[in-house]
């Protein structure tokens, strides 16, 4: 995995926050994410498609829709660095003046 793909992956706050919940190690239907992150289905799919080319995540079609999960097959090494960013605290809602 080239490292510049992996943290561009993981430097939009909607791919960050789907990678938090998927990192549970269970299976999540797109819907789950696009309504626990806020995104439309177009955005929430364009986002999971970035995770799934950088090998984070893999998908499961079931029906009329597609559930991810962390992929079993990650380097270590991967692995690692991803828990270190998720371990940062997460950035505040900026809130308009």
């Amino acid at each position: 995995m080239d490292p510049t793909d992996l943290m561009s992956a993981l430097a939009e706050e909607t791919r960050l926050g789907a990678v938090r919940l998927l990192w549970d190690g269970q299976e999540h239907c797109v819907c789950e994410l696009m309504n626990k992150l806020g995104a439309t289905q177009s955005r929430m799919s364009r986002h999971m498609g970035v995770l799934k080319v950088a090998g984070l995540v893999v998908d499961r079609r079931d029906a009329q829709w597609v559930r991810y999960r962390r992929n079993p097959n990650l380097d270590p090494r991967v692995v690692a660095v991803v828990e270190a960013v998720l371990a940062l605290p997460a950035r505040e809602k900026r809130v308009a003046a």
